[in-house]
């Protein structure tokens, strides 16, 4: 990577599981360097949801490499997901036009809740399906998933994890790592978000300041869309070989069930 730079310039591994993002530093100066980002990375900064890109390069071997400005701060702490910053920023990327038209330009098309649970189930380890709780779950949601609906498609980022939502030293929030996007309901995120996060007893105050408000078909959206993401959250660390990480979700995956 030392090659796409001017000479002085020190880059090293930034971390991550695709090994394709670099710290890049020079006397004062540091940028984020990853290599072969999406498209979908220009719109995203424009709209001011992740820290600004600073330039694009495309290197004679077809690789792409972007520069986004290195942000001083820290990742939110799960008691500070339930804050009204969050809600407002998840709020402007659910209604983003120009986001939507970027991933519908880049093939995506919306992931319907039938789509969502074939795809899951056909790439499921038959091992797993076996385990009473999980068993449990896919009938759980293959019966609920007709009392399903949404009123618009939208850009879901697919992975509320704390660690994910940047806060810098102006508090400026941002919502990084878009590896996981896709066209879906909103609630996709939401649900989990809550779940994960938020006492159920301050839901409502939350989705107020998203925009919302708490009713029983949101309930049983909300319900749904969490053990979806759970019972995926258990075959991707599976998949990734963190077995602690894969029980643990299984374990809170028997907590939905109680």
């Amino acid at each position: 990577m030392d090659y796409i730079l001017e000479n002085g310039w020190v880059i090293e591994p930034a971390g991550g599981v695709t090994g394709e993002a670099f710290l890049a530093s020079h006397d004062n100066e540091k940028l984020f360097i990853k290599r072969n980002s999406s498209p979908f990375l220009a719109v995203l900064s424009a709209e001011g949801i992740v820290p600004k890109l600073i330039w694009t390069k495309r290197l004679e071997s077809g690789d792409v490499i972007t520069a986004q400005k290195w942000i001083k701060g820290r990742k939110l702490e799960p008691i500070d997901m339930g804050g009204e910053d969050v809600a407002k920023l998840l709020k402007k990327i659910h209604q983003s036009k120009p986001l939507l038209s970027m991933l519908k330009r880049l093939g995506k098309t919306p992931a319907s809740p039938e789509y969502l649970l074939t795809h899951l189930l056909n790439n499921y380890d038959p091992k797993l399906k076996e385990d009473p709780i999980i068993h449990h779950s896919i009938n759980y949601l293959k019966d609920n998933m007709n009392q399903l609906g949404t009123n618009h498609w939208a850009v879901c980022h697919g992975d509320m994890n704390h660690n994910n939502w940047m806060l810098t030293e102006e508090n400026d929030l941002f919502l990084i790592d878009w590896e996981s996007a896709i066209i879906g309901d909103p609630v996709l995120d939401i649900g989990p978000l809550l779940y994960w996060y938020v006492p159920e007893a301050e839901w409502g105050k939350w989705l107020e300041n998203y925009g919302m408000t708490l009713d029983e078909s949101l309930q049983t959206r909300l319900k749904w869309y969490v053990y979806y993401q759970t019972m995926f959250s258990i075959q991707f660390f599976r998949n990734k070989g963190k077995d602690q990480d894969s029980l643990f979700w299984l374990q809170y995956l028997e907590t939905l069930q109680s």
